[in-house]
């Protein structure tokens, strides 16, 4: 009896360990699987934080670049005042007073990022760059299609155009 004991002992000792390693595989298989989630969670939020700090670096250094934007979109009537006025007293002696104080606007605003657009007479017309206010009979046939007239300097700030040129196109 005896002998029938410690067999009957062995016999659940053995189905417990097995048992007991089937618990251990399953727990085993819980566990991988939530540390391979956890390895997914931690590298897309990695991700998702270094997605964050280039785009806030971006709008950084977007915001240093057109910081000055209102400021210097107010101005420039101010430089189309001073090319008007020049051109009303060019024979006069006081134009020279205009003159600096028009060249050190100039600077400053230049200074700051502003940049006038080059538009000539004879010029193509560019939409990328012109605002066309009316059309004229063209006097040569050469300015068809092209800039006649300048009425208004168009300015950028860096690779951005904050006005457009004002032009007459001829036809």
């Amino acid at each position: 009896m005896k002998d029938k004991k410690k067999d009957t002992k062995a016999k659940l000792a053995k189905e417990k360990t097995k048992t007991s390693e089937a618990e251990v595989a399953s727990k085993i298989e819980i566990m991988e699987t939530e540390l391979a989630e956890s390895k997914d969670k931690f590298a897309r939020l990695f991700a998702e934080f270094d997605n964050y700090k280039k785009r806030t670096a971006r709008e950084r250094l977007e915001l240093m670049n057109t910081a000055n934007l209102d400021v210097l979109q107010s101005m420039i009537p101010v430089l189309d005042d001073f090319e008007r006025a020049l051109k009303a007293t060019e024979n006069e002696k006081e134009s020279e007073g205009l003159v600096l104080i028009q060249n050190k606007l100039k600077s400053i605003l230049n200074g700051k990022g502003l940049i006038p657009l080059n538009t000539e007479v004879g010029a193509d017309f560019d939409l990328d760059m012109h605002e066309a206010i009316t059309t004229i009979p063209a006097p040569e046939k050469k300015l068809k299609g092209k800039v006649v007239d300048v009425v208004e300097k168009g300015y950028k700030l860096g690779d951005k155009i904050i006005r457009y040129a004002k032009v007459v196109i001829g036809e």
